[in-house]
């Protein structure tokens, strides 16, 4: 079924708010480079804020936070299913002060790049394979340092609702050697912000934190206990806003 105009036009009018706030908060935060970080950390606080109320106000996407009270307090590996964009700014609102695990790529594009340096994001170089692996390790363990929570995609990229997963061994690599334990987060926020597409339907994405996984598992049994105990979260979450929106 095609989209209705109204929806078509209320999408294109989010994109274009969102992209401009972002490029406004980067321009905003660019002289905080120099200062403490707590000063730029309040800029990444806005650019979230912001962006869920123009998602809200401009489509009707709302937001329900689960388990709120599961999360640890201090630094852990935070290990969330990626299905859109939304996930990459959203979760600011529920993480103390969290880091992302990002593709080195992205440290290019000005501005960003420059921001992304300040706020202690951690590049990976996909196609270096170990030595990609050992650098965001010892990147990650400084962030540690400073109580923050590590935040990965386990899949490195974004992948439909109902997809067939495919776990990278980067977070059991990162698991294994902070000693920390692993807060599974599950979303389905790709039905509201699909992958590829400017739509933006309206409904509210659930998210779920979900029981944390502790240290001391030997790297594969993670790994199994984290994708089924995700994937299962994650199934249900889908199929439950698939039913809101019918």
């Amino acid at each position: 079924m095609s989209p209705s105009p109204a929806l078509f036009i209320r999408s294109l009018l989010f994109n274009a708010a969102f992209y401009v706030n972002m490029i406004v908060l980067m321009i905003v935060g660019l002289p905080m480079i120099v200062l403490p970080y707590r000063f730029f950390h309040a800029v990444l606080n806005t650019y979230a804020c912001t962006s869920l109320w123009l998602l809200r106000v401009l489509c009707g996407v709302g937001v329900e936070w689960r388990g709120r009270e599961r999360l640890p307090q201090g630094a852990c590996l935070v290990a969330c299913n990626h299905q859109s964009a939304w996930e990459t700014f959203a979760l600011f609102m529920i993480l103390e002060d969290p880091t992302y695990v990002l593709k080195r790529e992205l440290m290019w594009i000005p501005l960003f790049g420059w921001l992304a340096r300040k706020s202690g994001m951690i590049p990976i170089d996909r196609g270096t394979h170990v030595k990609a692996l050992t650098a965001m390790r010892q990147r990650a363990r400084a962030e540690i340092a400073r109580g923050r929570q590590i935040v990965i995609f386990p899949e490195g990229t974004r992948r439909q609702p109902g997809a067939e997963p495919h776990y990278l061994p980067g977070v059991a690599l990162l698991y294994g050697e902070l000693g920390l334990p692993c807060v599974p987060i599950a979303l389905n926020s790709g039905l509201f912000w699909p992958r590829r597409s400017l739509l933006r339907l309206p409904g509210t994405v659930l998210v779920e934190v979900l029981d944390p996984i502790p240290a001391g598992l030997d790297r594969r049994s993670f790994l199994r206990r984290l994708q089924g105990t995700l994937e299962e979260a994650t199934a249900q979450l889908v199929a439950e806003g698939r039913e809101a929106q019918t």
